[in-house]
């Protein structure tokens, strides 16, 4: 871990070390062929180790050898040559570095302007990787090109950006240093924006904006820690579609009565639900619905060290599509902490916040990660506690957090229950439209919008604008995010099917053996397991 740290001071910043907040990683070839050696000797050392004892470090050496492989795999087959996607790119990473810099002292204010001043250098290595991919035959989606210098549009807008708006809450003292190093990092952006519109733009005009069954093994590989049977996950996501229409037309009439559609009824509750006016006000009231949510659920379905208690809402960069969650530093200096996108918006309708707040916050990514952290010292190791995470666990596991609190009651109110139907919705059809469109599987005969044909993008779209109450702009950006971050969005619901599988495994073992099933000891032994990937969560989670 220490040396993955020196050759990416981001893991660092995650991490809470200290000396790297003034770093940012070299993103050039030669940066990732170093990373890369790095995997290869650390797979050599694991090869001639000795078998583990301890069931801590047969997972470890279990989740480590399997991550190394299928970080390998991607960079063998020259994917960073080519990373172009509007969120998980190497631009996306610099960006939540800055946000989770320290700002407390004089020294951190420094340390930021020296990591300000690092960017060009950093976004010429990014280049590099890409001219890199087109002299290779290489090239990124189209459209995903396009999606990216739309949002550099957006990030280095006058004086708006997130660089100048760190500058603007420096010190006054630091001020003028802080704006000049932002000065500089945007007009790199800017230069990168130029380069990608009129040199690499239309040269990657003809690439297709699929990956095909190759490439998307290699991610879903990466993304979810199993070689997935796509055409099972396919016809899974189908089964879940159904069964999830059904209960929101239920839930609709409740919302609505005499409303058939949950569309509908979605649309009435943006306009005509509880709202919340003002970005602070919804951070606040997001806030209050997290603290209030650890103390129903510590001591009952949880067992919550002091530390794991406290996360942070905050408000999101500017620019940011998505809500998301970042972890604490490994000492809990740092806590952690949820982040709302404001997308310009001052009015914020409840129904589908709270479900997404369990998501990202408590029970969801915070409990997981946190607690994680806070075994981290005596029954985990760094990599386990920080860098080794499996997107299809994390992500499973905040899914499976929102399934819970369903159980539990908390959304029995009819606005939250739809909205939370309507979460699951999305994430179902992105298994559908996710593998479908890469692989070119064929629709359903009872499936609109194209009965019998085959999925492509345009497709894609339709289908998802039929069972998605968002704005086009959102449905855009989720095809798009679909095409170019292949693998990544299968993980929330086949990992939630294992972590349902486990706990249902267990508590069946539990009951046979004892009649008795404690879901508080349960989640505690799963959530201290550490990252596991897909192809032995099930397993894992059914023998606690």
């Amino acid at each position: 871990m220490t040396a993955l740290v020196v050759l990416d001071p981001v893991i660092g910043s995650y991490l809470g070390e200290p000396g790297c907040a003034d770093r940012l990683p070299d993103l050039s070839p030669e940066g990732h062929d170093e990373r890369a050696a790095l995997a290869r000797r650390t797979l050599t050392a694991l090869a001639t180790a000795p078998t583990p004892a301890a069931e801590s470090e047969r997972l470890c050496a279990r989740l480590l050898r399997e991550r190394l492989n299928a970080e390998l795999a991607l960079h063998d087959a020259g994917e960073h040559l080519r990373r172009v996607t509007t969120l998980g790119s190497p631009l996306h990473r610099l960006r939540k570095a800055f946000a989770l810099a320290p700002t407390r002292t004089q020294d951190d204010w420094h340390a930021l302007a020296r990591r300000l001043r690092a960017v060009p250098a950093a976004l010429d290595g990014y280049r590099a990787c890409l001219e890199s991919g087109l002299d290779k035959g290489l090239p990124a989606g189209p459209s995903a090109v396009s999606a990216l210098l739309a949002q550099l549009d957006t990030w280095t807008g006058s004086g708006t950006g997130s660089f100048h708006t760190l500058a603007a809450n420096a010190p006054k003292a630091l001020r003028t240093d802080l704006a000049q190093a932002a000065d500089q990092a945007v007009r790199s952006q800017e230069n990168l924006r130029t380069w990608l519109r009129d040199t690499y733009a239309p040269r990657v005009a003809g690439a297709p904006d699929t990956f095909g069954r190759d490439r998307y093994r290699l991610w879903s590989r990466y993304h979810n820690g199993a070689d997935i049977d796509l055409e099972e996950a396919y016809a899974y996501g189908w089964s879940e579609y159904h069964r999830l229409k059904a209960e929101m037309h239920d839930a609709a009439q409740r919302v609505l009565p005499g409303c058939n559609d949950p569309w509908q009824a979605l649309a009435h509750l943006e306009e005509h639900g509880e709202a919340i006016e003002g970005a602070e006000t919804a951070r606040r009231w997001l806030q209050s619905l997290t603290e209030q949510t650890i103390e129903a659920l510590d001591g009952t379905h949880f067992t919550l060290a002091e530390e794991v208690k406290r996360v942070e809402t905050r408000l999101a960069p500017e620019g940011t599509t998505a809500a998301y969650y970042t972890g604490p530093a490994m000492d809990f200096s740092r806590p952690g902490r949820t982040w709302l996108p404001t997308l310009g918006r001052s009015r914020f309708p409840v129904h589908n916040l709270v479900s997404t707040w369990y998501h990202e916050g408590v029970p969801g990514h915070h409990l997981q990660v946190a607690q994680w952290t806070h075994v981290g010292a005596d029954r985990l190791t760094r990599f386990q506690a920080s860098t080794g995470v499996v997107n299809a666990n994390v992500e499973g596991w905040a899914l499976y957090a929102e399934h819970l609190m369903d159980e539990l009651g908390f959304l029995t109110r009819p606005d939250y229950r739809l909205g939370y139907l309507q979460a699951q919705m999305l994430r179902t059809v992105r298994v559908i439209i996710d593998i479908g469109i890469h692989l070119s599987l064929p629709i359903p005969d009872d499936a609109a919008p194209l009965p019998g044909k085959k999925w492509t993008p345009p497709a894609a779209g339709e289908f998802l604008r039929r069972n998605c109450a968002r704005p086009r702009t959102f449905v855009d950006a989720e095809l798009l995010r679909y095409q170019s971050n292949p693998g990544q969005a299968i993980g929330y619901k086949l990992g939630e099917r294992a972590w349902l599988s486990g706990r249902a495994a267990a508590h069946t073992a539990h009951t046979r053996h004892s009649g008795r099933f404690d879901i508080k000891t349960w989640h505690m032994a799963a959530l201290s397991q550490g990252p596991i990937g897909l192809d032995d969560l099930t397993n894992e989670l059914a023998a606690l």
